[in-house]
């Protein structure tokens, strides 16, 4: 399995990473992207002078990227990963590979496979199992599809820190969720514990017992970069969560716990969009995030 054109779908964080990351690897002569952000006249400008700077050749459709990519890689939103296999399915080469980033369901990532697989392509699914920007294009991730290990082999030869963890597709992504469902769960606990705590005033009493029973967790700390990562990431948290929440009711339960956690995620996602936390410095301690949201739940 060699590449010499790699096209990455999404130019948002992740796919800023991947294409920033990947465009030095052996036998890779370009890199290119695109982004529903290309034809934007408010955002097209920034997109696309970020894209000249870091060497990426910014497509002007999905059409044009299909046609000039043997490795496709899609870096969109939850919600929009079926829509983004349709439209490349329509437009992709006989024998490109497809490497699925996105945190959907199995059912979801099944979809997919069976829509790029019969026009022709060769459809993995990735579970990205941590937070990409810490670790780059290096960003721990579990290949699944017929040709994951293929796949996997070429991107650990290339630094990544890819594997495969069934030829069966959505395996990967149901470790992906129930991950998922811990990790933003843990957020979204944290997140409404605090702010409540805060609202009566007795936070200097709850986290002293949360370290007695958990004493190797800083919960300062922790609640400080949890609210950050919701603040920054809560609708895209929010969108996998419902992912996350398929994935459950295609187990058979209702997912009373994962809907929950979406809408923790969205209603603090919300807020931010409305400008509730834009005064507070990156560093901000999880005091100041909830005396925020605390401040946007009474209006003033």
């Amino acid at each position: 399995m060699k590449f010499q054109a790699v096209g990455v779908i999404g130019y948002g964080e992740v796919g800023k990473i991947f294409c920033a990351g990947l465009k030095d690897k052996p036998g890779v002569q370009a890199v290119r992207a695109w982004d529903t952000r290309f034809a934007s006249l408010v955002h097209s400008g920034v997109q696309l002078g970020h894209a000249r700077e870091a060497g990426v050749e910014a497509q002007a459709s999905m059409q044009a990227l299909c046609q000039h990519s043997d490795l496709l890689i899609s870096a969109v939103t939850a919600s929009n990963t079926l829509v983004v296999a349709q439209e490349a399915a329509l437009q992709l080469r006989h024998g490109t590979v497809f490497l699925d980033l996105n945190s959907a369901s199995p059912g979801t990532k099944q979809q997919c496979a069976a829509l790029i697989d019969g026009a022709g392509g060769h459809y993995v699914e990735a579970g990205v199992m941590t937070s990409v920007p810490p670790y780059g294009i290096r960003v721990p991730m579990l290949l699944g599809g017929a040709r994951a290990s293929e796949l996997a082999s070429l991107l650990g030869s290339w630094g990544l820190d890819a594997k495969a963890v069934s030829e069966q597709l959505g395996v990967a992504s149901a470790i992906k969720m129930c991950r998922s469902v811990m990790i933003k769960g843990l957020e979204a606990l944290v997140i409404e514990s605090y702010s409540t705590a805060r609202h009566y005033g007795v936070e200097d009493y709850v986290l002293p017992t949360l370290a007695e029973t958990f004493p190797s967790i800083d919960w300062q700390q922790t609640g400080a970069y949890f609210f950050s990562r919701v603040v920054q990431h809560g609708k895209r948290r929010a969108e996998e969560m419902r992912e996350a929440a398929r994935t459950v009711r295609e187990a058979g339960f209702e997912p009373l716990m994962a809907s929950a956690i979406a809408e923790k995620q969205q209603g603090v996602a919300d807020a931010a969009a409305d400008g509730a936390f834009k005064n507070l410095p990156k560093d901000a301690r999880w005091q100041a995030y909830a005396d925020a949201l605390l401040a946007a739940r009474s209006g003033g």
